[in-house]
């Protein structure tokens, strides 16, 4: 090729590519007007029956709630020309009416967008539709289910799914010719293996039974309101196994999910439950710069001089907390252990406390639990971990062991002895026995620091209970009953002498006692003392559901 022609092809190619400059730019082709068609049908706009229905309800349709969740206008949809494999038995344009999306709407998008990058904001969403044969999951949403699960393991974006809906989908017969019952789906398989790598949280209103409760349970955590009912089966599979006939609002109403664990947060309706999905995620984005808190001269008062008399530990929590930052996570479930999510200095911590409102804050089965699944958390997606202890020790008595309390129990133990991530357990006042050792990662020196406030006091057990066991026969040896009593107060007295937080740390088995007020700075020194990035990869590879 000649130079000068090369020249001439090179200058063509400077402008960019040519266009014909009398083509109408707005202009629209058929085969583009019938994808824009296609994705209209999809639009609440198109569907005003389905938004009454649901205003009827007290809900918001699926694409409200999704569109609310993300940031304006960073939502991009995946698979939305999808619809219900029912060609067989259904017209073309009924199913494009009726079968939006096959039921699913699944995208990425960012949320809280404002307060952290765009990267840290990223999330999967997949929200099922319930105005769509019932939210049910049908042949081609599955194979949607999946490509999204992929990708997100793939991104490590965190994924919230909205789980309205009634599981299985017996009536896309278009699928009969390759699938028998499905039980080789991968979709279970990829959801759950989310767990531990991703934060994953579940969203409901209204019903939410079968294959969608699967999916919801595997979980990190649950958000639901007040109109939700969710069960592993809805009434058609209980009827279907010759169990009785039961009404949708009978199965797994959530005065019962809510005490027994099952759902970690319940909110008033779907325009709350977006708001806290959102800052449920906001923990798992990384620290904000903007932050507020109490004077924390507060938190010398809050202990009552009276060792006997209780007080509310959310106060202690709050008032030590960035303002508004803390997120309980069942709070009637396990009454005698909190659990929840908080900032200090704009970084996010989980935190465990003692509540001494609920049997003295002795350790109970539930509450055990409560805790492990709140360190296993932290673990997984690297939040420090605050312990705020107040107990008498473990529960104890034939009651409690019926509920498999041995076990139950030692998960704490089991569970804190392979966290990695920043500990740190503040003794507010109680400090006894193996129930205080498990609040601190396993013992008192297993914790980056353990620090008591003066009003501490410790014991191998509770100190009365402990003085009427070791110093029994000299008790019994005194027949005055008012001699036998003087000698087992100055007894008592002379135990929680010893007991002191200021003995022990004199005697080094705690890191110091510290002015409450100086809470917040012991907690971010130690924070800022700990290494940048972990050295151990997190221990736990998967956050327990329950």
């Amino acid at each position: 090729m000649s130079e000068a022609r090369t020249s001439e092809k090179a200058k063509a190619g400077k402008g960019g590519p040519r266009i014909n400059r009398n083509v109408e730019l707005e202009a629209i082709r058929p085969e583009l007007a019938e994808v824009i068609e296609r994705h209209a049908f999809g639009l609440d706009e198109r569907r005003p029956d389905v938004v009454a229905r649901r205003q009827l309800k007290n809900q918001r349709t699926v694409r409200t709630n999704v569109e609310d969740l993300c940031d304006p206008g960073s939502f991009v949809e995946y698979g939305p020309l999808a619809l219900s494999a029912q060609r067989q038995r259904r017209s073309m344009d009924d199913l494009v009416r009726r079968t939006p999306a096959d039921g699913l709407i699944t995208g990425i998008g960012t949320v809280n967008g404002s307060l952290f990058d765009e990267n840290k904001a990223r999330c999967m969403v997949m929200a099922y539709d319930y105005s769509v044969l019932a939210g049910t999951q049908g042949y081609f949403n599955h194979k949607k289910k999946d490509r999204m699960l992929s990708l997100c393991y793939e991104q490590r974006l965190p994924l919230v799914f909205f789980g309205e809906g009634g599981g299985g989908r017996p009536g896309d017969v278009d699928a009969d010719g390759v699938m028998v019952a499905g039980l080789d789906l991968p979709t279970f398989a990829l959801f759950a293996r989310l767990s531990g790598r991703v934060p994953v949280v579940g969203i409901v209103s209204g019903y939410c039974f079968a294959g969608n409760a699967a999916l919801l349970g595997c979980c990190d955590a649950i958000i639901a309101a007040k109109n939700s009912n969710i069960g592993m089966g809805g009434p058609v599979m209980i009827e279907g196994g010759g169990l009785g006939v039961f009404r949708p609002e009978e199965v797994g109403p959530i005065d019962v999910q809510r005490q027994n664990g099952v759902v970690d947060i319940v909110v008033e309706d779907d325009v709350e439950m977006v708001a806290v999905a959102r800052k449920y995620l906001s923990y798992f984005q990384g620290a904000v710069s903007q932050w507020a808190a109490a004077d924390q001269r507060i938190l010398r008062h809050l202990i009552p001089e009276n060792r006997r008399r209780v007080y509310d530990v959310r106060v202690v929590i709050e008032t030590l907390a960035d303002t508004e930052s803390f997120l309980e996570m069942r709070p009637e479930f396990g009454p005698g252990m909190i659990a929840g999510l908080l900032r200090i200095e704009g970084r996010p911590f989980g935190v465990i406390a003692n509540d001494c409102r609920h049997m003295a804050g002795a350790i109970e089965a539930e509450d055990a639990d409560k805790a492990a699944h709140m360190m296993q958390l932290c673990e997984a997606h690297g939040l420090p971990l605050l312990a705020l202890l107040d107990t008498p020790g473990y529960m104890v008595g034939p009651e409690v062991e019926r509920r498999a309390h041995v076990r139950k129990a030692c998960r704490m133990f089991v569970v804190g002895a392979h966290m990695t991530v920043p500990y740190f357990s503040i003794v507010l006042r109680r400090g006894y026995g193996l129930g205080a050792m498990a609040m601190a990662k396993g013992g008192f020196h297993e914790s980056f620091f353990t620090a008591s406030w003066p009003t501490g006091e410790f014991g191998g057990m509770g100190l009365e209970g402990a003085i009427k066991a070791g110093f029994k026969k000299e008790l019994e040896a005194i027949a005055d009953p008012q001699e036998r009593e003087d000698l087992y107060n100055k007894l008592v007295a002379e135990a929680y002498a010893r007991g002191k937080a200021i003995n022990a740390a004199a005697h080094l088995e705690i890191d110091a006692v510290i002015d409450p007020a100086d809470t917040r700075k012991w907690i971010m020194r130690g924070l800022q003392s700990v290494p940048a990035e972990r050295t151990e990869r997190a221990a736990h590879a998967y956050v327990d559901p329950w």
